[in-house]
């Protein structure tokens, strides 16, 4: 069976574009959203090119479960995303009121950052 990490990278890089188009266009539930999927799919593509199997959302679980040590910080940023993979989403996500207006310019810029630089420490590894 080939390796498709290249495939589910250059998927992580697409949504991280999506994440940017959304916040750019003010959907910022959206952006934060995009934002988290790009990040899963990465670090997915790292554990595919580490020859591993991995499932599931958790972007800090994924990156916990490298056979490498990871810095806690980049843990907690995958932490924040994970925050971002449900409640964006779905209207009963919050107490009142739909996603959209639980998210703003602050959170997606933070989302967006953080799905970066998990990207660029993927690339990093992937080299």
């Amino acid at each position: 069976m080939p390796n498709r990490a290249k495939d589910w990278f250059a998927q992580a890089e697409r949504d991280l574009e999506q994440a940017q188009d959304s916040r750019d266009a003010g959907r910022h539930e959206w952006a934060c959203f995009a934002a988290q999927q790009g990040a899963e799919k990465a670090v997915k593509a790292l554990h595919l090119h580490l020859q591993q199997e991995a499932w599931g959302h958790s972007v800090a679980r994924l990156l916990e479960e490298l056979p490498f040590q990871m810095e806690e910080e980049m843990v907690d940023k995958g932490r924040v995303l994970d925050g971002y993979y449900v409640p964006t989403r779905y209207a009963n996500g919050h107490p009142e009121g739909p996603p959209f207006v639980h998210y703003g310019k602050l959170q997606s810029k933070e989302a967006i950052r953080y799905a970066r630089e998990i990207l660029e420490f993927v690339r990093s590894q992937m080299a």
